[in-house]
């Protein structure tokens, strides 16, 4: 194979077929091919974009460079659920035991934090003692026993894949549709599942905020699914504003624990319900109200939080956080954010938030930094709510005063008062699947 030929048709729009892909990962993986060579054809590739065949022969490279989880024995549906991330997004913390209390086998593979996004792995960690490094055959045998198992991507898994994605991380080659979709697919489908769920944000916080090529990374993504025999929805959901109250590890942590109490914020409430719907129905369920009516009576008897304890148990955490959530990390400094004016909420924007919390510590700026689950906000600020001078809106929690007054600047910028009528998107927008797109505009 001549790498640099392949380089060459790439940088000039053409096409590589989907042996060519296949062999290419696999010589990269062996180490016949160096990373100056494959950081070259990402950047072409993410100039010229790639033809459907290419982006399925490269994600098939990157599933044959690993091993796959198989529950042929298990008996029961295998579903899971990804996130193209937000600010404020801990649905995954409710929805997998939500799912699994309700008989679906759930074997979520989740990632950290990305720029300005946060990550499912770091808010489970921010439970004392919670492991996410499970082997593939730890997660196959939780998953037989509890229905649940939560973990990052190990490395059985795509291993290609990460190589390819450290590169694209140093390259700016990170937002590429068909690479992020070939990226994200080839982890999910190298779970052995029978359906998938996707909530692909849109909005000014959401990791892709053009609302065109949202929709086409679920589309792509729903195709790579479909053709593999994985049965793939999408939801298209806001992301103009942080979902639910938390941001920041150890609070949305808690915050999640409160939505499996059925006691969480509304607008994280009715996500996370839309999604386990869809779950469920991939699951074999054929009425969407019954499945829904399922999904609330598992978190009203407290079925759901059961759950959520015997998945932190089992992966060496300490359960007992879900009856009280004061025994996650705590913040060293704590102040409450007034409004500077009286008016209407007209923002609350997600990006400026999200950047803080990075900031404060609780993200990282390169890869090896230690994360502070401790710090972050809760904002009871919603955009269209009228508000009085000096009325409380927020409460930063952070690790020092230095933290305080950078947590106060982002939601001077952040929280918009003014006159008029606030604009936000409609919370659930769309359903696609591989029928195409249903509009739904629910707020």
């Amino acid at each position: 194979m001549f790498v640099p030929a392949l380089i060459e048709r790439k940088r000039d729009g053409g096409v590589l077929s989907a042996a060519e892909w296949r062999e290419l990962l696999t010589a990269y993986q062996a180490g016949a091919v160096p990373d100056y060579q494959i950081a070259a054809l990402l950047m072409a590739c993410f100039l010229k974009g790639l033809a459907r065949e290419e982006t399925a022969g490269l994600l098939d490279g990157m599933m044959a460079s690993g091993s796959r989880l198989d529950f042929a024995a298990l008996g029961r549906r295998v579903v899971d659920k990804h996130s193209t991330g937000g600010v404020g997004d801990k649905v995954s913390l409710i929805l997998a035991p939500l799912a699994a209390a309700c008989g679906v086998a759930v074997p979520m593979m989740s990632g950290r934090g990305l720029g300005h996004t946060g990550g499912t792995l770091d808010k489970l960690e921010s439970i004392p003692g919670f492991r996410t490094d499970l082997s593939l055959e730890q997660t196959r045998a939780q998953v037989e026993r509890i229905g649940c198992a939560m973990i990052g991507q190990t490395p059985e898994i795509a291993p290609v894949d990460k190589k390819l994605y450290a590169l694209r991380d140093v390259t700016a080659t990170v937002e590429c549709v068909p690479l992020i979709a070939a990226s994200i697919m080839s982890k999910k489908l190298a779970e052995g599942l029978h359906g998938l769920v996707l909530d692909v944000k849109q909005g000014s916080g959401a990791f892709i905020t053009d609302a065109e090529r949202s929709l086409t990374l679920a589309k792509t993504m729903i195709e790579l699914g479909e053709d593999r025999g994985c049965p793939t929805v999408a939801l298209l959901t806001a992301m103009d504003r942080p979902l639910g109250r938390a941001c920041g590890n150890a609070l949305e942590a808690e915050e999640a624990i409160m939505g499996l109490r059925g006691e969480g914020p509304e607008d994280l409430h009715e996500v996370t319900l839309a999604e386990g719907v869809e779950m469920l129905v991939l699951a074999g369920e054929r009425d969407r109200a019954a499945a829904r009516r399922r999904l609330e009576e598992a978190l009203k008897s407290g079925k759901a939080a059961e759950t959520f304890q015997r998945v932190i148990e089992a992966q060496g955490g300490n359960p007992a956080v879900v009856d009280d959530p004061s025994l996650l990390p705590q913040a060293e400094a704590v102040e409450v954010y007034f409004a500077r004016k009286s008016g209407t909420i007209l923002r609350v924007e997600p990006r400026a938030i999200g950047r803080a919390v990075v900031e404060m510590g609780g993200g990282r700026r390169k890869v090896e930094d230690a994360v502070d689950p401790t710090v972050g906000f809760v904002i009871t600020a919603r955009p269209g709510q009228p508000v009085h001078a000096s009325e409380p809106l927020a409460s930063i929690f952070a690790k020092d005063a230095d933290g305080i007054e950078l947590g106060r600047r982002a939601l001077d910028a952040a929280i918009e008062i003014g006159e008029g009528r606030a604009s936000a998107l409609p919370l659930v927008q769309a359903r696609v699947t591989a029928k195409g797109v249903e509009r739904l505009g629910e707020t």
